[in-house]
């Protein structure tokens, strides 16, 4: 017997008995109508993020797409289907945001940390040079004595600014926003405790939100 599969299968029975008819009508109005989304959420493909309950977001409100790392290529060095996702989300679907999350003790970082950990794992160890220059910049501004969690943690935040900027590169983004019709944020998520920290409007500072923060 398949163990995980059972385990699934388990979870889709819980879901069509005690979740679906709760929201059965959110979801029949989902299907009903084509998808509207607001935002484009780029985030992480560790099985601990799930963007749908950070955002308390439900059916059809959140277009979303995930990678190791929420990389983001710069337009033209890898076109492939992150650069479809974003394309079709700016031009078909019109969604207003794109935010690019980050999250403690992240497996990617790590590796552009120690980069001969992937020597087994030619793709990925390719995929990962669309966070070289965050590296870098984390490199920089290295402090004497400091942490490998703080180490870490500065590089995951420049990796996201990273990432922002490589949205800014891409046709329909850089349009959209000049038109004032899109805007931009990067995130960082805590697993550990649920604070999300988010830069806004091109800023490097990243800040907790909070009720006081949100009413800005």
């Amino acid at each position: 017997m398949d163990t995980v599969l059972e385990k699934l299968k388990e979870g889709i029975l819980r879901f069509q008995s005690e979740v679906y008819p709760e929201q059965a009508e959110t979801y029949r109005k989902a299907a009903r109508e084509p998808q509207r989304p607001a935002a484009l959420f780029v985030t992480c493909a560790d099985s601990r993020i799930d963007p749908e309950l950070i955002t308390q977001t439900g059916p059809g409100e959140l277009f979303v797409t995930r990678n190791i790392g929420n990389l983001v290529p710069a337009y033209g060095e890898m076109m492939g289907g992150v650069s479809a996702v974003v394309e079709y989300a700016v031009s078909a679907l019109k969604v207003k945001h794109i935010a690019v999350c980050g999250h403690s003790d992240c497996g990617a970082m790590k590796a552009l940390q120690h980069p001969e950990s992937l020597e087994q794992m030619a793709t990925v160890k390719r995929w990962m040079r669309n966070a070289e220059a965050a590296l870098s910049v984390a490199d920089s501004l290295a402090v004497p004595d400091e942490k490998p969690s703080e180490r870490l943690q500065r590089l995951t935040e420049e990796n996201v600014l990273l990432q922002v900027q490589h949205l800014r590169t891409h046709p329909s983004v850089a349009g959209a926003v000049a038109r004032e019709e899109l805007t931009l944020s990067g995130w960082i998520y805590d697993i550990g405790t649920g604070e999300v920290r988010i830069s806004e409007n091109g800023e490097r500072t990243f800040r907790s939100v909070s009720k006081e923060s949100s009413k800005a």
